[in-house]
């Protein structure tokens, strides 16, 4: 029984050069895309299994793939993954996912950076792949990627990413490695407000900003305006209470003007009590918005870790991301788009009350599923 090709996602890959010269191609590289994502999806983690899920369903692929030769070898796959261009997947997986998202004013992109543990080749000289990430919360998807060599060179490549988005009337979130002129300036130039954390590596910024919450939060300061906004979650024995203070008292900061767009100051405070046992932190922050609601200032610097919980957690649990030991080439980089890319299909799918984990094994034994997944089927 024939199915319907799932083109709906995968037609977007068609522009793709394909590395080969044509001599040697035994194997379509639409057909060795089509297998590795679906592949990746169904919860294969590698080359070798990629090869294993192909032949456990070629009887299923055969009715909508060619597969003039059957299925590829795992080496087959990495010597094309590690020879396909990076930046050409990366141009498909932005255009899928711009015609995918919904966006609205006031949506949340957090920026965030992490490494592929085994991705680096001691004998070749090569350190551990970086992948900075564009997470956006209210669709839960990462929205773009880019690597980098070191963890170091999130600056020169957060403007880079922010470059590819369409960021128009979105809030951006960053941690302190992205707290850059350049970068504030970036992104207002691209149409969005930021939420940028401060901490040493701007000390003079930091140091102020500090002073400047210790003393409203000490006394009343008059003439002074400022946003106060208070949660207390509870749970397994801990209280936690945030405090988050917004002013846009800014105008004294004598730097002000380097900062493109600069707002307001912020500050969250913790107070964890656990087991009769209180902590207390300060978190200080820079934005673009105003200081006139810190309600809904709170919600974005707590929405920013959602890359954190949501992405990172899950490559690595659901992925097993940093036991990969995919490297040559381009292949590392590669495979973690295809990765991103399953993510997202996962996430999308709401009818399914699962885990991803539980969702790839579903995919995996259930082919309709599968197809539906790709959107194929509603």
């Amino acid at each position: 029984m024939e199915v319907e090709a799932p083109r709906g996602l995968l037609r977007i890959f068609e522009e793709l050069e394909d590395p080969r010269m044509d001599r040697a191609k035994r194997h379509s590289l639409y057909d060795i895309l089509v297998i590795t994502i679906c592949g990746v999806i169904c919860g294969a983690d590698n080359w070798t299994e990629i090869e294993l899920f192909g032949q456990s369903k070629r009887k299923w692929l055969r009715t909508f793939l060619a597969l003039p030769n059957g299925i590829p070898s795992h080496d087959t796959f990495g010597r094309v993954f590690a020879r396909l261009a990076p930046e050409q997947l990366e141009q498909c997986f932005l255009k899928w996912t711009a015609a995918l998202a919904s966006y609205c004013d006031g949506r949340l992109v957090a920026i965030d950076g992490k490494t592929l543990r085994r991705s680096f080749d001691k004998a070749g000289d090569k350190t551990a792949i970086h992948m900075v990430s564009a997470w956006c919360e209210m669709n839960q998807m990462v929205l773009g990627q880019l690597a980098t060599d070191v963890k170091s060179n999130e600056i020169t490549a957060i403007p880079q990413l922010l470059e590819m988005l369409d960021l128009t009337g979105a809030v951006v979130t960053i941690d302190a490695m992205g707290c850059q002129k350049a970068i504030a300036e970036k992104i207002i130039d691209r149409g969005a407000d930021y939420v940028l954390q401060v901490k040493k590596n701007q000390p003079t910024l930091h140091d102020l900003v500090k002073e400047t919450f210790d003393e409203l939060t000490s006394r009343p300061m008059p003439g002074v305006a400022f946003s106060y906004h208070e949660e207390i979650d509870a749970g397994h024995g801990r209280v936690e209470t945030r405090r988050i203070w917004t002013t846009e008292w800014t105008g004294w900061y004598q730097d002000r003007s380097a900062w493109a767009g600069l707002s307001s100051f912020v500050c969250v405070e913790r107070l964890r009590e656990v087991d009769g046992t209180t902590s207390k932190e300060r978190s200080y922050y820079i934005s673009s918005l105003n200081g006139q609601d810190a309600r809904t200032m709170l919600g974005y610097i707590r929405g920013h870790w959602g890359i954190e919980n949501k992405l990172h957690w899950s490559l690595d649990v659901s992925f097993r991301e940093d036991e990969s030991r995919i490297r040559i080439g381009h292949a590392a980089e590669n495979a973690s788009r295809i990765r991103r890319l399953a993510l997202n299909l996962l996430r999308r799918d709401k009818s399914t009350k699962v885990g991803v984990k539980a969702k790839r094994l579903k995919a995996c034994l259930e082919e309709d599923y599968l197809l539906k997944l790709l959107g194929q089927k509603t």
